[in-house]
């Protein structure tokens, strides 16, 4: 994948989450979660341009042991993004691509769309977005609903069931898909208010951020299949799916 614009992809990772404390690193047939993110973030761009981002040192552990390289940041950053904003302190490439490391599923073609979005389109913030298909998932708390434009210009993202008839009926909405693409100044921004701003902290979703701010983010519809882990029992979930593609 040629491009003038330098770049990574980089998966933060910590290990003190609140609500699955050592997440990253729990086993899903045989490997660490965050090995699953690796090896499809490697399908889409070469492990090169592969880095996890983390302030653990059992993460960093964990990651070389399977070949990846890390950067290690500080234990006081707010957000992924702020974690991705310190890396690429050290990094220092054009942009960067943000891919979650509790997505052991993410599609490597959804990363390469997010990717070749923001190079046909340097400077803005790329998100993906995928459809939402189950009533069961649109009512989840657990999953950001996306409200955009005509032009794919977010307009809102929630974790409330939105948008949503005046019965408060489900006909249809679109989940955020966890791959972003950052400009180095967009991240240098994001980083630079050392808190997170109101909307931010009361949905706790780290896009809301920019919108507070007036700072455009651009949506990309990608096909995605993707199942998060937040919470222990999202663990077999993953297995089942993973077990149910190597069927196919």
């Amino acid at each position: 994948m040629s491009s003038q614009l330098s770049f990574a992809v980089v998966i933060p990772a910590r290990y003190q989450s609140s609500r699955f404390p050592g997440k990253p690193l729990v086993d899903i047939l045989g490997k660490p979660m965050i090995q699953h993110v690796w090896e499809r973030c490697t399908e889409a761009v070469g492990a090169e341009l592969v880095y996890v981002a983390t302030d653990s040192e059992e993460i960093q552990s964990a990651v070389e042991a399977f070949g990846g390289q890390v950067v290690m940041t500080s234990s006081t950053c707010l957000t992924g993004t702020d974690r991705l904003a310190e890396a690429n302190v050290a990094l220092k490439r054009d942009f960067l691509i943000n891919v979650q490391g509790d997505e052991p599923l993410i599609n490597p073609a959804d990363i390469t769309r997010v990717i070749e979005r923001y190079q046909d389109c340097p400077e803005q913030i790329v998100n993906a977005m995928a459809a939402i298909h189950s009533e069961e998932e649109f009512r989840s708390n657990s999953v950001p609903k996306v409200v955009a434009s005509k032009s794919g210009r977010l307009m809102y993202m929630s974790r409330a069931a939105i948008p949503t008839t005046k019965e408060l009926a489900f006909e249809g909405s679109f989940k955020q898909v966890c791959i972003y693409a950052f400009s180095a100044a967009h991240l240098e921004f994001f980083a630079s208010s050392g808190e997170k701003t109101p909307v931010e902290n009361l949905e706790d979703i780290e896009i809301l951020r920019f919108l507070e701010n007036d700072v455009p983010v651009q949506m990309v519809e990608v096909d995605s299949a993707s199942i998060a882990v937040d919470f222990p029992e999202d663990v077999e979930r993953v297995v089942h799916q993973i077990k149910s593609m190597s069927r196919c």
